[in-house]
């Protein structure tokens, strides 16, 4: 597969679900130079996959599943934009070749999976450790380090707590300019949206920029708490170098 660093500037956004991941699309969709692709790889994981999704017809009948083929056509390809942001989904990227990387920038997205597993499991009855992404992130970030990169990683609490100064610290790392857009959306869909919107994105859709960041008060299911378990090395390992908010204070 021929790879081309050539422009457009070229940003993966791995995340799991539940991460306000659509959030952070619809941030970069309103820049003045981007192109934002939701979900590029999503026919082709759920083509080979045995994972019970809502809608998962539809979405594969929608969608090229032809990984190579999207990496080739999307990932790579032509875009009429400066700036080309693809939100992902970490356990999407299975049986396709991973050189298409070195050509990319990766930007990590994670979630305290306390916060972020009874969430999970309102769309997937019984989520496992593949479904929330975060093995495969630390196995994503270990990968790209040992290719010379040093990805972002953002923590969805810190995104949250000062969106201003986390995207402008992320903006940085990836040789942008940040732009005060970003901060907020006009309320429903965008036409980027892939068909699986109407189970997943109900939330977002009724905001008009990033929800301050707040715990979840209710009681941790116990029947997911062996996953959690699970969850929470990787979680820890990521964490550490997530990009800190730095809100200014007063004078």
């Amino acid at each position: 597969m021929p790879l081309s660093a050539s422009p457009p500037v070229r940003i993966n956004l791995w995340s799991g679900p539940r991460n306000v991941s659509t959030a952070l699309m619809y941030s970069f969709s309103r820049r003045s130079d981007t192109r934002v692709v939701d979900e590029p790889l999503y026919g082709h994981y759920l083509r080979g996959s045995d994972a019970p999704h809502p809608g998962k017809h539809e979405v594969i009948a929608a969608m090229d599943t032809d990984g190579e083929r999207v990496i080739r056509n999307v990932i790579l390809g032509p875009c009429d934009r400066p700036v080309l942001f693809m939100k992902q989904m970490a356990h999407h990227l299975v049986d396709v070749p991973r050189n298409f990387l070195a050509a990319t920038h990766n930007v990590l997205l994670i979630r305290d999976p306390q916060q972020m597993l009874p969430s999970l499991a309102q769309n997937l009855e019984s989520p496992t450790l593949r479904d929330t992404s975060l093995a495969l992130q630390t196995e994503l970030f270990a990968h790209l380090k040992a290719i010379g990169q040093d990805p972002p990683v953002l923590d969805a609490k810190q995104l949250l707590t000062d969106p201003r100064s986390v995207l402008s610290q992320l903006c940085e790392r990836l040789g942008l300019a940040f732009e005060e857009s970003m901060l907020s959306w006009p309320a429903g869909p965008i036409p980027e949206d892939g068909v699986w919107a109407k189970h997943w994105y109900q939330a977002v859709h009724t905001t008009t920029g990033f929800l301050p960041y707040e715990n979840k008060t209710e009681p941790f299911p116990p029947r997911l708490k062996p996953l959690l378990d699970e969850c929470r090395p990787h979680y820890a390992r990521l964490a550490q170098h997530a990009i800190q908010a730095q809100p200014q204070t007063g004078t």
